[in-house]
C-alpha cells in the first residue's frame, strides 16, 4: 500500500443520537457525499451528517487500524474523544481544506 493523506472521521446526527465512524482519502468529498444523501446506508437513514472529529494519517494501514479501534470503543469513550478537541460538538467546516 502506498502512503498518502487519509482521514478517520466521526459524523453525528444533529440531535447527537447517531454516530458514524468512517475512513476516506478525500474528507471534503466524503462529507459532501454524506450530506447530499448520495450514500445509502447508516448516515442517510439516521441523518448523521455533522462532522465533529477527524484525524489525518499518512499511512493507510494505520488509518484503517484506528477506524477499527474506534468502532470497538463504547459510546462514552467515543464521546470523550470528540470532546478532547471539540467540547461543544460544533460542526467542523472544511472550507480551509479545499
Amino acid at each position: 500500500m502506498r502512503d498518502y493523506h487519509i482521514f478517520v472521521y466521526i459524523l453525528t446526527s444533529y440531535n447527537g443520537n447517531a454516530m458514524y465512524i468512517g475512513v476516506t482519502n478525500d474528507l471534503v468529498r466524503r462529507v459532501y457525499e454524506h450530506k447530499s444523501g448520495v450514500i445509502e446506508g447508516f448516515t442517510k437513514q439516521y441523518r448523521a451528517h455533522k462532522l465533529v472529529y477527524f484525524e489525518q494519517f499518512e499511512d493507510v494501514r494505520a488509518a484503517l487500524e484506528r477506524e477499527k479501534q474506534l468502532k470497538k470503543w463504547s459510546r462514552t469513550k467515543k464521546n470523550g474523544l470528540v470532546e478532547t478537541v471539540n467540547p461543544k460538538w460544533k460542526e467542523i467546516l472544511l472550507l480551509n481544506m479545499m
